[in-house]
């Protein structure tokens, strides 16, 4: 096996990719307070097709030179808006009729492995902060949640893994 030469990846321009049919998946980062892991978020974001980031409260926006280390160009091809409060974030989305799932251990949350996505439907996923997880405001506003299921002796994946698992397997259902 050879691997690919950068040149042989074909890949597409910024502009290219703002006019690429994107999945209906919105990314909500929810106080997070790294930047490498805002700039993963964005290039998993980018390599999935992911529709927009909301950066919410102490979530910080490009330009940033410690998100562009990461996100490796991927801050100026998705789409991002910031909003103060997540919650607001939340409610913009459902009234726009995305459903919003907050992604935190919860009573009653739906583990990702059963999950089923209509793909006629527009989704949200919010993603919390590092330490505290999801607020119990923004989880209290969402219309459910999901739960990656874990079987070791931790409880918990840092915030950028577990925003490209949920993406990779909301990815393989509602791509076309």
């Amino acid at each position: 096996m050879r691997k690919l030469k950068i040149t042989e990846l074909n890949r597409i321009s910024a502009e290219e990719f703002k006019e690429t049919e994107k999945i209906p998946l919105v990314v909500v980062l929810d106080n997070i307070r790294s930047l490498n892991n805002v700039g993963s978020v964005f290039r998993t974001s980018d390599a999935f097709l992911v529709e927009a980031i909301y950066l919410c409260g102490i979530t910080a926006t490009p330009p940033n030179p410690e998100i562009h280390k990461t996100a490796l160009g991927a801050e100026h091809s998705v789409t991002w808006q910031y909003f103060e409060d997540t919650v607001k974030a939340v409610e913009k989305l459902q009234e726009n009729n995305y459903t919003v799932f907050a992604i935190e251990q919860v009573e009653n949350s739906v583990m990702l492995d059963d999950l089923q996505l209509d793909s006629d439907k527009k989704y949200a996923i919010v993603m919390g902060n590092e330490v505290k997880g999801v607020q119990q405001a923004v989880v209290d506003a969402c219309n459910g949640c999901i739960e990656i299921p874990q079987y070791g002796t931790k409880h918990s994946l840092n915030v950028a893994v577990t925003t490209g698992i949920v993406i990779w397997d909301f990815f393989k259902q509602l791509h076309p």
